[in-house]
């Protein structure tokens, strides 16, 4: 799968504000319980803790610490001076964005929040386990498999890494689960089963449709002629499908995937894909169709 499926807004959004956080938002990420108002304590002048506070609920809601903190959202700035009880706090952001003690707390709130870095041990066969456990149950989608990668580094406390990163190791996993599918579904095949379905893709000499093209394009109106074809193609179906091997154990949303892939894709396409990808495909074409006509 190529990298740089994700949309606009994803890229835009990824570990920023994109404006004000919400109330509820406020109250989840930069709320103070006393453990927190004891850590900032630990720090002097208001605007470090001010600083410190704005940072810890910055990595709680969007996974990373502010290069600018200058541009945290007036609202948390307010909500969380007030918890503090900072007066004129309108400059303190920028003080303290310009002092260099700064760079100093973002190891102080990992290490006391029990932060990770994505390349921390574990971290990544984790992530990848769970991802592909979304794959290989249907949620393959590459846009919304990122939006649940970032829901579980922000439950499990890490460190959002580069998004070029985090994009490439989707990519992979659904490689690998997409794959791992291809595999199952042609193990089973002999080689004339599988030149069987080859020859779906393939224009007869003096043709003008594939097989996969004619098969799929079912009757459009009820009259004798028609129904003849529907006939014909529904005994093609079938001596298709016979002996093929049987998939309920795979998931069938992915078989489905892999059907509605040929469904919309011109005949050259398919068989223009590796073979076992073409096999597997064609293969779901075969039991997908079978189970429409059935």
């Amino acid at each position: 799968m190529p990298v740089g499926f994700l949309t606009d807004s994803q890229i835009r959004q990824y570990g920023r504000f994109t404006g004000e956080p919400t109330p509820d938002q406020l109250a989840r990420y930069f709320h103070l319980d006393d453990a927190d108002h004891a850590f900032v304590a630990e720090h002097r002048g208001d605007h470090n803790r001010l600083g410190v506070a704005i940072q810890l609920g910055s990595l709680r809601l969007l996974g990373v610490f502010l290069d600018d903190p200058t541009i945290a959202p007036i609202s948390a700035v307010h909500f969380v001076a007030d918890q503090l009880s900072i007066v004129g706090w309108a400059d303190l952001m920028t003080r303290y964005a310009a002092s260099d003690g700064r760079w100093r707390h973002g190891p102080r709130i990992r290490e006391r929040y029990n932060y990770h870095a994505f390349s921390d041990f574990g971290i990544t066969f984790r992530l990848n386990r769970f991802l592909y456990a979304l794959c290989w149950t249907g949620t393959d989608r590459p846009s919304s498999l990122f939006e649940r990668a970032i829901a579980w580094l922000l439950a499990a406390k890490v460190l959002l890494p580069g998004l070029s990163v985090l994009e490439r190791t989707i990519a992979r996993v659904r490689s690998r689960a997409n794959a791992h599918l291809h595999r199952l579904l042609v193990e089973a095949l002999t080689p004339e089963q599988r030149a069987r379905l080859d020859g779906l893709v393939v224009v007869p000499e003096g043709g003008r449709q594939s097989p996969l093209d004619r098969l799929r394009d079912g009757p459009y109106i009820q009259s004798g002629r028609e129904i003849g074809r529907f006939l014909a193609r529904l005994e093609e179906i079938r001596t298709l499908a016979h002996d093929l091997p049987q998939i309920d154990r795979l998931p069938p949303g992915k078989v489905a995937a892999l059907a509605r892939f040929a469904s919309a894709a011109k005949a050259q396409a398919v068989a223009r894909l590796p073979d076992d990808r073409r096999s597997a495909t064609l293969l779901g074409v075969a039991h997908e169709t079978e189970k429409i006509v059935r």
